[in-house]
């Protein structure tokens, strides 16, 4: 197979988080003279505080692997692409590639907002190592792909959000680099753009023989892509092998616990949510608990969206409708809702809590951190299977269909 076209051993990123208080007017600042200068600078050693992005993180990546990414917000993924990308050094560690690397870790990056999208075109290639004559027979491949021929001569500060990821990941995917690095900005283009830009990637890696590191949390766009997978779990590594195996390591993993979360402005929050199936029932049983700073009147609706986030199944205790509101006590409150599911298809299902009342957009909202499944087609009189992603593994249980 050859050399590795990336190396990572031992890789480390430590960063220092500064709680220095400030006074709150200049009488404060100017008052006790020296004595003030004392505590100030105490103050400053006392309240620094390190915080490990990433820590002894060590692979190799094969030169021509996909490699997709994934870990929950603040893992360490695009702290590791930055190292990687050579926008940031490690704190411990090192770090070999082997070829020319282009990078899209957020949108527009390289791009200088004053130029025109032709000249930064010219600009990204020349970052990459590219010569003129490289670029320009590029050149017309890269502008058809972007889609901005139209505005291939305006200063690209003036795109839009979609114009400038479309322009920036067609220069990254076509300026022919060893390896691709692409952070999860395809979010930002619309949806048939999304998959022009993963129909590039698999033709750079699988055509092309390119190594490609990509960052997503969409769980399906990996699979469909990535041959490889990495699970980072709070900056360190947690998984690596087969892309399948990984995903569904990070599927299965234990959702966060539910934290109680800052009152809203209205004292309202939704402290707690739990799940669980009732078999006999064909029933999701969804036990919420509201915390009231004071009480209140107000409506509360669950929500079971499918994959595409449209809701499926709903209950509610109450309306928008001012007379029938639920008067809710000061202190916690405990809820249950019952949604049918037994005649739901099979795919993977979320459930979304919100507090509501008139006038108000939302007091709050959760979305519950779990996925469930429904891993068996259901067919009438028949038993499906439904599957909740937490806890060690899987859990199928049977949903008898009437």
């Amino acid at each position: 197979m050859g050399a590795p076209a990336i190396v990572i051993e031992n890789l480390a990123k430590r960063y220092v988080i500064d709680h220095e208080k400030r006074s709150d007017t200049l009488r404060d600042a100017l008052s006790g003279g020296v004595r003030s200068l004392w505590n100030r600078w105490r103050r400053r050693r006392v309240e620094h505080e390190e915080f490990w992005a990433l820590r002894d993180v060590s692979l190799e990546v094969a030169p021509g692997e996909v490699v997709g990414i994934i870990g929950r917000n603040g893992a360490g993924k695009s702290t590791l692409l930055k190292i990687l990308s050579r926008v940031t050094e490690p704190t411990q560690g090192r770090v070999a590639l082997r070829g020319r690397v282009a990078s899209l870790l957020e949108v527009g990056t390289g791009f200088h907002p004053e130029l025109s999208g032709r000249e930064n075109i010219f600009l990204n290639g020349a970052i990459l190592g590219m010569s003129r004559a490289e670029i320009g027979r590029k050149f017309d491949e890269i502008v058809a792909f972007s889609e901005v021929e139209r505005f291939l001569d305006t200063p690209v500060k003036r795109y839009s959000s979609g114009m400038y990821v479309r322009l920036a990941f067609a220069v990254a995917a076509h300026l022919e680099p060893e390896i691709l690095i692409v952070d999860e900005v395809l979010a930002v283009g619309d949806a048939a753009f999304q998959q022009k830009c993963l129909g590039k990637m698999k033709e750079v890696a699988r055509g092309e023989g390119r190594t490609v590191l990509v960052v997503s949390h969409n769980a399906a766009t990996l699979l469909s892509l990535c041959s490889q997978g990495v699970l980072l779990h709070e900056g360190r590594l947690a998984a690596a092998g087969p892309a399948r195996e990984v995903i569904a390591s990070y599927l299965n993993a234990p959702p966060p616990p539910s934290t109680r979360r800052r009152p809203t402005p209205h004292g309202i929050g939704i402290a707690h949510v739990d799940c669980r199936l009732d078999a006999n029932e064909g029933e999701l049983l969804v036990d919420v608990t509201l915390s009231c700073e004071r009480a209140d009147r107000l409506a509360l609706e669950i929500i079971l969206q499918d994959a595409l986030a449209q809701p499926v199944a709903y209950a509610q205790r109450g309306t928008l409708n001012p007379a029938e509101l639920v008067a809710v006590p000061a202190g916690e409150n405990r809820l249950r809702f019952a949604l049918p599911v037994r005649s739901l298809a099979r795919g993977r299902y979320r459930v979304r809590v919100q507090a509501v009342k008139p006038n108000v957009a939302s007091l709050d909202q959760f979305d519950y951190p779990a996925p469930l499944e429904i891993v068996d087609r259901p067919e009438p009189g028949e038993t499906v299977a439904f599957q909740q992603h937490w806890g060690n593994g899987s859990v199928r249980l049977p949903l008898r269909l009437r």
